[in-house]
């Protein structure tokens, strides 16, 4: 019996070690998978550029999934020398294109900017996602709420009109079963128009929770453009 007990403190020991290093690693506590229309990104006066693989279609984009703290701080560039790969999401590339294209100017085939996206958030949250899991699992995040359904059920269509705050917030809530938080940017003519949306995720990257804190991005006033793309 005794031989027993020798034989499995090593045991023992290495499963806490591995406990308290999964905790150090683990330096947040829940993800922002933001999501961004691309009528009101290119209704401004910086405009956008569509991306070589050509326009992308009207639906919400990816912009990122970052990992966040409850106190509203985040953490950034977690792995500078875990640098993105394409060759590792290379069966997820024609997903990227569709889901999470890029409209930044000039043109590009969209890898500058995921890699942006995984080098500072995705690499803090090593302890749950490799380079393709953490790609994989914004898309999949993605395509479970189907936003642009919910929105357009309920009567909010993208067609240049005007919805309040809480027509957008209830159609969304209703349609996906959680309130986003809801940020505006400004058209040409100065419009509030509609631009991301907040949705928290657990901290294993899983599940949609309730937001324990909102994100500190630019509010909407209560007339909101619902721009076409």
């Amino acid at each position: 019996m005794a031989a027993a007990r020798r034989l499995s403190l090593p045991l023992v020991l290495l499963v806490v070690l591995a406990v308290a290093g999964r905790a150090a690693a683990q330096d947040y506590d829940f993800f922002y998978l933001v999501l961004q229309w691309p009528g009101a990104y290119c209704d401004t006066k910086q405009s956008c550029c569509y991306p070589k693989s050509g326009k992308p279609a009207a639906d919400f984009g990816i912009h990122g999934l970052w990992p966040n703290r409850d106190d509203g701080t985040y953490p950034q560039n977690c792995s500078p020398d875990n640098a993105f790969n394409p060759s590792k999401v290379s069966d997820l590339l024609s997903s990227l294109r569709a889901k999470w294209p890029t409209l930044a100017c000039p043109s590009n085939d969209g890898l500058r900017f995921w890699g942006h996206e995984w080098e500072k958030h995705g690499t803090c949250a090593a302890d749950v996602f490799d380079e393709h899991g953490y790609f994989q699992a914004a898309l999949r995040l993605r395509d479970q709420l189907g936003v642009l359904g919910a929105l357009t059920s309920a009567g909010v269509k993208p067609d240049g009109g005007y919805y309040t705050l809480s027509q957008i917030k209830g159609a969304i809530r209703q349609g996906t079963g959680f309130e986003p938080y809801v940020e505006c940017n400004r058209d040409e003519a100065g419009n509030s128009q509609l631009y991301q949306l907040y949705f928290c995720v657990d901290a294993a990257g899983d599940s949609f929770v309730d937001c324990p804190v909102l994100p500190s991005g630019r509010p909407c006033g209560n007339r909101i453009e619902f721009p076409a793309f």
